[in-house]
């Protein structure tokens, strides 16, 4: 039977990661993969972190399990985070899942249940596993204008237009903040006009927010999804304690539905277990448990939104050094929209064939579609990394 089996498409982003470890040159520069990296070029365990898992080592007297739902403290938390007091807690439920990809898949997997008919729209470009996922789990797919690749701003008047035909039978997918793999936000303007077309249209908004805290602000990055969630009678939200916490390989996540009463949330929230239980039992503890120890604590939540501060500060200096130093080599301000994008990402507009010559001529490494990632970039470096990006013409 197995002997049927093809090989599967390599992940672009995974190959990226096995060519930069293979390549022998001292001065590769990886800009591909998702994850922070502090000054040094490290992705580092945060302090709060690990005075968080000194605190469970030493106070964990047991490994049994904890439930279907997971850490429920950790996921109560982690709805307090994301909503603040927007949507009423009998309407909220949430369930710890292993990271933000599971909630993605549960939730997914959730509307599937609800409505067998349901299509799933995504913005153009977004990440490459939310089409993925949905069409694995058999989930029809539609896609929306999203992103100006001459502005490299968001295209709000196409992405309006293309939404007034979403209707009751879709869900619509938004990134929360810090656009994966654009860097380009909506604005709270832009959220209030989604909202009021939600509730005349009856889509249904699921929104994925990987980045909190890596744009503006905790509470800045969610803005606008607590405003579309105070107002629409349902919603979902997947969200991820992978960047701003850089919990990656312990994937923590959780999802969250605010449902329309009480009544709706007993339900959505025994399906999200039975879906809980089919696909992989229950989640790992270990990052929950972190999370929730730091969340919980007055002075470890200081130490830790100190260090997201940090982080999110310093890609914004980033931002700042690239745009400089492509307005010095070019002469001109079209590399201006790096400054003002946010996160962990931009797409800078080259050619399948110039990443490529970034990577065989200068050991740069980037995404096949142009995504850069500016928590790789290195401030001693900046004028190098400039320079390559002119000689290869972007």
């Amino acid at each position: 039977m197995l002997s049927s089996l093809k090989p599967s498409p390599a992940d672009p982003i995974l190959q990226i990661m096995a060519e930069f470890q293979a390549d022998p040159r001292p001065n590769k520069i990886d800009l591909g993969v998702g994850v922070y990296k502090d000054g040094e070029g490290l992705t580092v365990i945060p302090k709060a972190v690990k005075m968080a898992e000194a605190r469970i080592l030493e106070s964990q007297d047991t490994k049994s399990y904890l439930g279907l739902l997971g850490d429920v403290g950790f996921a109560g938390l982690m709805a307090d985070l994301v909503l603040g007091d927007t949507a009423p807690s009998d309407r909220v439920g949430a369930i710890q899942t292993a990271g933000g990809s599971g909630a993605l898949y549960i939730l997914m997997n959730l509307a599937r249940e609800a409505n067998p008919d349901a299509t799933i729209w995504a913005s153009t470009p977004t990440w490459g596993n939310h089409h993925a996922m949905a069409e694995g789990l058999g989930v029809k797919t539609r896609s929306y204008a999203y992103f100006d690749p001459k502005t490299r701003a968001v295209d709000v008047g196409r992405m309006m237009d293309d939404l007034k035909a979403a209707g009751p039978n879709d869900i619509v997918l938004f990134h929360g903040c810090c656009h994966n793999p654009t860097g380009a936000n909506l604005t709270l303007a832009d959220w209030e006009r989604l909202t009021e077309m939600a509730l005349a249209q009856g889509f249904l908004p699921m929104v994925d927010i990987a980045y909190q805290g890596f744009g503006d602000g905790l509470d800045e990055d969610a803005a606008g999804l607590r405003h579309m969630a105070a107002r629409v009678p349902e919603m979902l939200i997947a969200t991820s304690c992978s960047k701003n916490f850089a919990l990656y390989r312990d994937r923590t996540g959780c999802a969250i539905v605010v449902s329309g009463s009480a009544e709706a949330q007993v339900a959505a929230k025994a399906n999200l277990m039975t879906l809980m239980r089919i696909t992989y039992s229950m989640p790992p503890d270990h990052g929950a448990a972190i999370v929730r120890t730091i969340l919980t604590d007055p002075d470890l939540r200081k130490v830790w939104e100190d260090e997201l501060t940090a982080m999110r500060t310093r890609m914004l200096s980033l931002r700042q050094s690239l745009a400089d130093a492509m307005r010095a080599r070019t002469n001109s301000d079209r590399f201006d929209f790096i400054a003002d994008h946010r996160g962990m990402f931009s797409l800078i507009g080259a050619t399948p064939e110039q990443v490529a010559r970034l990577r065989d001529e200068f050991a740069i490494y980037i995404v096949g579609d142009s995504r850069l990632n500016i928590a790789g970039l290195r401030e001693e470096r900046m004028d190098e990394i400039a320079e390559a990006f002119a000689a290869v013409g972007i």
